[in-house]
């Protein structure tokens, strides 16, 4: 497993109930079920990975998190999970709104596009990089909004969410990003991991 899906299986409670957006082939809500006693929902776009899923035994629905995240009625979560995933939405604020009002917290991680290697190839090759956490071509990347740590905190201020937790992911190392160290962190890490709430 990811180490990624380890982070945030260790920040989420036992016997909570989560909801995973764009859970891809269900790997981190297999986990959950099996080693935290949760009440795991899947939200997937994909109609393939949604019935991969539902083959495995998990609850997922096929649905457009930008639209459908409007059915779950108020704090119907205590966990909504959202994985690599806020980049590719049209209208992230939105569905980072749907995602705080549906569940007390929600779990965001970020590819960081303010990381070191992405900041050089850029300025070296002068072309869009490709990472093991941004493993395809600028013109046929699902990214449409290139987000850093650094924006991600920003971003959170201005809406007033509060951030519980934040830590910074890079090679398997992880560490904590604060006011402080947020330039350090934003340059030195490859993935953001965030526990925000309302």
């Amino acid at each position: 497993m990811k180490k990624e899906f380890k982070i945030i299986s260790e920040i989420i409670k036992k016997n909570t109930r989560v909801l995973d957006v764009g859970c891809g082939d269900g790997t981190l809500m297999k986990f959950l079920k099996e080693n935290k006693n949760v009440d795991a929902r899947g939200f997937e776009i994909s109609k393939t990975k949604a019935q991969n899923c539902i083959g495995k035994g998990l609850s997922v629905i096929e649905g457009d998190a930008e639209k459908d995240l409007q059915q779950f009625p108020n704090s119907s979560f205590d966990y909504a999970v959202l994985s690599q995933t806020l980049q590719a939405f049209y209208n992230p604020e939105k569905v980072i709104d749907d995602l705080l009002r549906v569940s007390k917290k929600a779990i965001v991680t970020i590819p960081n596009f303010g990381f070191w290697k992405i900041r050089l190839h850029l300025l070296l090759k002068g072309t869009m990089p490709i990472t093991k956490n941004l493993p395809d071509e600028w013109y046929n990347t699902p990214n449409l909004h290139m987000c850093t740590i650094k924006d991600f905190f920003n971003f959170c201020s201005k809406k007033n969410i509060k951030l519980d937790q934040s830590i910074a992911l890079n090679n398997e190392k992880t560490s904590s990003i604060n006011t402080v160290n947020l330039s350090l962190k934003n340059l030195s890490s490859e993935l953001g991991i965030f526990l925000i709430e309302k």
